[in-house]
This record gives C-alpha cells, structure tokens and sequence, in this order.
C-alpha cells in the first residue's frame, strides 16, 4: 500500500559576497517500499554554470535551485511556502482525490470517493454525539477530543513497528513524525486535565472507551489503507481546528484575562523544541516559536497545532515517502559543502 507526501517549498537566504540562497527543496514522488535516486537541478549564475553541471547525481529527492543574489542580506531567511496537494506529478485535488482517468482508473477514483465517504459519515457522527453531550462544558470536550485525536498515531506507529519486525518495510521519517505528534498531543491533553476537563468519571469513561475503540478501528483501516486512515486522522484534526478557532472567537477577551497554563509555557517555550518542530512538516524547523503570556495565546497555539497536524495528514494520502522536516536542513548542508556555503550558515540553519 502505498502513501505520499506533498511538495514542501522553502527557500533559505544566505550572506556573503556571493551570496547563494536556496530556493526550494521538492520532494520527488516515490513508492513507500521503494527508493528512486533523484539528481539535483542547480539553476546558477553563468559563472558558476559549468561547474555545477558536473555534479555527480545525488541522491537526496528533492530539487535544490541556487541563485546569486544582487544585495548582501544580513542573516539566515528561511521562508515557507507550502501548498499540499494530492498527487502532485500529475496535478491531482486536495484530501487524496486521483487526478484524471488517464492516470487512474475509474476504479480507483470509486474506492477513494468511498473511502473519504465513510470518513466524513463517522466523523460527522461523533461530532453530533460531542455536541449533544458538551454544547456548553468547553474544557470537557476539549479533554474527550485531544483523548481522540492522539490515538490514531499510536495506531500509526503500531502498524510500522508490526512492518518493521518483519521486515517488510522500514524507514524511520514515518515513525519519527508520528511520534512527535502524539506527543503534541499528549501536551493538549495535559493542558484540558490542567484547566480541570477530566474531573467528571463519565467524561473520562466515555473518552477512553471510545479511544480503545477507535484505536483498534484506527489500526484495522491504516493496514487496509493507509490512504484512508490519514484522511480519516485529517477529518479529525480539521474538525478540533474549527473547534479551538470558534471558541477563541467567543472566549477570546475573557481569554486574555486568565493566566497561561504552566504545562503550555514548559511545552511551548522549555520543552523538547526538536520534537516540536517534527510534526510541522509543512514549514522548517525554527520558524514557529510561540509566545505565552496568557490562556488565549495557549488556544492560539493549540489551534495552530491542529492545522500543521491537518498539513501533514494531508501530505501523507499524496505519492511520496514523508520526510522528517529535519531532514531536509542536514542534506542541505551536505549538499552546499561543494556550492561554497560558509560552514557557519550551516550551522545556524540546523540550530
């Protein structure tokens, strides 16, 4: 079974007299048991043309396009520009959906419109059980959601390591995502029992039986379709993206009053930032550092995690093997050691 990744676009501005900025890094599609070796295209300056077109073929996936720049720049710029898309060699829709019946079969196209049904059927369900037992017990809902939404990494994760023992397939990006997002939510978690969500048994009974359920459910659809199992985890994230964003909306002033969590500012500010970085696959690594002086910057935040969970489970339905945003600062690296990049820049590109 195969899952993919979506093109994650970044550029990095570096100084010197010729200055060199990286442009973007693109992932190559790539089937997930196997690996296709992808050279690199470097668009230089005429000067520096000759020398960059007897570049051995590399094998990192991705494209690195090299300009010179006219100005000095005084620092390290790392941009983010990602837009995920299904499919992305053959310009296909959004949330895994086939591009066109010349490079899909109308077979295909009936299997992921019923698969993304069923998804949206389920979510929808459990969001109208939360809305009839939680219309106005905030902190609660919260606490039976974040139950919820961590448990379909640990299925994830599950399945690799089932995989992995095997000897069927191993790569460790995967597995390293996973991780670090449930371990983002695990910190929403400990934030809801913080602010008092779980002092109810019934919540606590509901929230983790449905978790046992949905875990083996979760576990069952991700080694019959992975494709499946990260649109059903997209559905989810969307749904607490919409929840967290209506509630800032309402509670915002009254939000900004109360003093921030101690569990979110150990999280957000003094905790492991690597893993932190992980799960954002959309963006690269150091260029989110939130502040928190309040509860509204902590539902800010947690908002925010939900939509960088939502790009990541999106880019996981798309062809491609899933790349640890890590990954792609320590080939750049290696890569610049023959374009002239100051070891120095390296290594603030990595802190």
């Amino acid at each position: 079974m195969a899952t993919s990744t979506s093109s994650v676009v970044f550029g990095i501005s570096v100084s010197s007299s010729t200055s060199l900025k990286i442009r973007s890094f693109r992932n190559v599609p790539t089937v997930l048991n196997s690996h296709t070796p992808s050279g690199l295209n470097v668009v230089t300056s005429p000067h520096h043309r000759h020398t960059a077109t007897q570049r051995p073929l590399s094998r990192n996936s991705f494209r690195v396009q090299a300009t010179v720049l006219q100005e000095d720049e005084q620092k390290v710029v790392v941009e983010e520009s990602f837009q995920s898309k299904s499919y992305p060699e053959n310009g296909g829709g959004g949330n895994g959906e086939p591009p066109d019946a010349s490079s899909s079969s109308g077979l295909e196209k009936w299997v992921v419109k019923i698969e993304q049904s069923i998804n949206i059927f389920l979510t929808d369900s459990v969001i109208k059980i939360l809305d009839t037992l939680y219309h106005d017990r905030h902190y609660a809902r919260f606490f039976v959601l974040e139950t919820i939404a961590r448990v379909p990494y640990f299925a994830f994760m599950s399945v690799l390591h089932l995989y992995e023992s095997f000897g069927w397939w191993r790569r460790a990006d995967l597995s390293e995502v996973h991780f670090a997002e449930s371990w983002n939510e695990m910190h929403h978690l400990l934030i809801m029992e913080e602010l008092g969500g779980n002092s109810w048994w019934f919540d606590r009974f509901l929230a983790q039986h449905i978790a046992v359920f949905y875990y083996f459910m979760t576990v069952f659809m991700y080694m019959l379709s992975p494709r499946m199992a990260y649109h059903f985890s997209e559905c989810v994230e969307s749904h607490a993206f919409e929840t967290y964003d209506k509630f800032i909306k309402d509670q915002g002033e009254q939000l900004k009053k109360l003093p921030a969590s101690n569990v979110a500012v150990k999280y957000y500010t003094e905790g492991n930032l690597y893993l932190f970085d992980e799960f954002q696959t959309a963006r690269p690594p150091t260029s989110r550092r939130p502040k928190i002086e309040n509860m509204y910057d902590v539902f800010l935040n947690i908002r925010d995690d939900e939509a960088e969970h939502c790009k990541t489970m999106k880019a996981c339905q798309t062809h491609g093997g899933l790349r640890s945003p890590h990954s792609y600062t320590d080939d750049a690296c290696e890569e610049d050691a023959g374009y002239g990049l100051p070891q120095a820049d390296c290594e603030e590109l990595t802190q």
